[in-house]
């Protein structure tokens, strides 16, 4: 007997607002303790970085990045509380085409590559180690 299959002929790529929600959708998901020490920080979808940020990170395509945390971290003594003025916020930025991209080449479901970015990227705010951050991921998974 066959397995039902998911008829992908009406299906489109997530826009840059399905992609938001499933960001907050995947955001949701972490402990709350994580999401606690994310307070201020800004999440943004983009669907790919701009020139400027591709030629700081060394990039050869603008595929090569699939988030990107900007801003000064925890560990660094950023935070919510006491911006400079002029200073922007900690910002999260997930680049939609190349997360896209990414996850047609594997074997692991949308949602699981966004929270792994996300989760990633929040870490170098909060300032964690490789293993912290597969912990906080498998929180969210469970």
């Amino acid at each position: 007997m066959a397995t039902s299959r998911t008829d992908w002929s009406g299906l489109a790529a997530p826009d840059l607002a399905a992609f938001e929600e499933l960001a907050e959708a995947a955001f949701a998901r972490l402990p709350e303790a994580f999401r606690a020490l994310c307070e201020g920080v800004v999440i943004r979808v983009e669907d790919f970085p701009d020139d400027e940020t591709l030629d700081e990170m060394g990039c050869e395509s603008e595929f090569d990045l699939l988030g990107l945390f900007r801003g000064t971290g925890l560990a660094q003594g950023g935070g919510a509380v006491g911006l400079a003025t002029g200073q922007l916020p900690n910002m999260v930025w997930l680049y939609r085409r190349p997360l896209l991209d990414y996850w047609a080449e594997h074997d692991e479901t949308l949602g699981h590559l966004v929270t792994h970015v996300l989760v990633h990227e929040i870490g170098h705010h909060v300032g964690l180690s490789d293993a912290d951050m597969a912990a906080i991921e498998a929180a969210a998974e469970a």
